[in-house]
C-alpha cells in the first residue's frame, strides 16, 4: 500500500496530451481565418487523429509565407488548450 512521507507531497502523473503534428498552411490560406471565414483548424496528428483547435492558436507562427512545420500542442487532463510550440 502507498503512503505518502510526511516531508513529500503527492502528486498523480500529468495526465496532458503532447499531440504532433506537421502543417503547411499559405499566408493566402492563413487570410481566411484573419477574414473571419475560418475559425477552426484542422489537422492530422502523427498517431492518425484528426484534431481541431482554433486557429488563434497559431498566430504567432505566421510567417510572411505562412505557416509552415512541425507542431506539438498540449492539452490538459480535460482536453483544453495548454500550449503549442513549434518542434
Amino acid at each position: 500500500m502507498f503512503r505518502p512521507t510526511p516531508h513529500r507531497t503527492f502528486r498523480w502523473p500529468s495526465r496532458q496530451q503532447h499531440i504532433r503534428f506537421w502543417t503547411g498552411i499559405s499566408a493566402d490560406e492563413f487570410l481566411r481565418y484573419y477574414q473571419g471565414e475560418a475559425v477552426m483548424a484542422s489537422v492530422v496528428a502523427e498517431d492518425g487523429r484528426r484534431i481541431q483547435f482554433p486557429a488563434r492558436h497559431l498566430r504567432p507562427f505566421v510567417t510572411p509565407e505562412g505557416i509552415f512545420g512541425r507542431f506539438e500542442m498540449i492539452l490538459d487532463e480535460n482536453n483544453r488548450f495548454v500550449s503549442l510550440k513549434r518542434v
